[in-house]
């Protein structure tokens, strides 16, 4: 009887092993960290110490947020919707049929300078509803061919712009380069013409590390349907800022991208005509193209939202310090008083 009784505890452990201990508890080994006794910090917030917390970040917050706004006030910005204006009356019930016709594309606008913008005056395409940041626009490239004519094959992942009709691979391939956008701009101001400077506005990580000085276009737009820009296949891929500017997708579906700056002083109520060629379809996806000339300040473009957030964050906590102050001041509480707690007070305070 005994040994059937041993037997039983024996294949019960699940092992064959009947000198391992046995532990009868679920209970964890004990340790400081598990039992959460290590060195910690454990302050005691006192009236004075939550009211100066909120006393100090409303004092460095505010500041700070008067401080963003004012220098994003001071950006000059002057921006253009013509993805409308630059199709004719007349096809403006048909303007994908039109932007997609062999008709001439070029448009007319003005734009006037409300105050004195001081160079270098950055000029900028913008998109809206342009959803650069879909999965599978996003993986359409293929960066170790961007980095080395010897990898001109690697096109697994640039489907459907992988290969040229007439065989061959696609340089650069995939859907990001395939769609790059090819409106163009020419300014002038009293019939003179204003000078777009458009080197510098790739980073420079970008010219050194992912695109190569010995990998050329090749093939390109040659799928068999022509997305958007004809690149030079005479000039490397590290010196054309266009490609590198457009390759990095954007986050959110309206964005801006820079094309270039002006490098010269443009006076107030001044009239900056520009002529351009609309060529760009965003009529199919109900998309809106702007061009914004803009100065830059010590924070950037203009940009109200880093300032509006810190300034919010500042006046709560301000708001919230002097709350805190009244209370402590109109109805005190000794700090640690045991007459506060549930099972110390009587049925009728509740």
């Amino acid at each position: 009887m005994s040994s059937h009784t041993a037997s039983s505890s024996n294949g019960g452990n699940g092992s064959g092993d009947s000198g391992a201990p046995r532990r009868n508890s679920k209970r964890p080994k004990y340790s400081k960290f598990t039992q959460q006794e290590l060195p910690a910090c454990k302050p005691i917030l006192t009236p004075r110490w939550v009211v100066s917390a909120f006393l100090i970040i409303a004092i460095v917050f505010i500041p700070i947020g008067i401080a963003c706004l004012l220098g994003s006030r001071d950006v000059v910005e002057v921006a253009k919707q013509y993805d409308t204006d630059c199709i004719p009356p007349a096809n403006r019930s048909s303007k994908v049929q039109y932007i997609q016709s062999s008709a001439n594309k070029t448009c007319t606008i003005s734009m006037t300078i409300p105050k004195r913008m001081k160079k270098p005056i950055y000029v900028y395409y913008q998109l809206d509803n342009f959803y650069q940041n879909h999965r599978r626009y996003v993986k359409s490239r293929s960066d170790e061919q961007l980095k080395s004519s010897g990898k001109e094959n690697d096109t697994s992942s640039c489907k459907p712009e992988n290969t040229a009709v007439g065989g061959g691979p696609i340089v650069p391939c995939g859907l990001i380069a395939w769609s790059m956008f090819n409106d163009t701009y020419n300014f002038s101001r009293q019939n003179q013409e204003l000078i777009v400077n458009k080197k510098g506005i790739a980073w420079k990580s970008d010219k050194e590390k992912r695109f190569g000085k010995d990998v050329f276009p090749k093939n390109f737009q040659g799928g068999g349907l022509q997305g958007g820009a004809i690149l030079n296949d005479t000039v490397p891929l590290n010196e054309q800022e266009d490609l590198m500017v457009w390759m990095r997708t954007a986050a959110l579906p309206t964005f801006r991208k820079l094309y270039g700056k002006i490098e010269v002083d443009l006076e107030a109520n001044e009239v900056i005509n520009v002529t351009l060629d609309n060529n760009y379809n965003t009529y199919s996806f109900n998309g809106k193209k702007k061009l914004v000339l803009s100065t830059t300040s010590w924070i950037g473009g203009r940009n109200d939202f880093l300032g509006i957030a810190y300034l919010t964050v500042g006046m709560i906590c301000l708001a919230l310090a002097m709350g805190f102050t009244a209370v402590y001041f109109i109805k005190p509480r000794r700090l640690g008083d045991p007459t506060f707690l549930s099972w110390n007070r009587g049925p009728g305070s509740q």
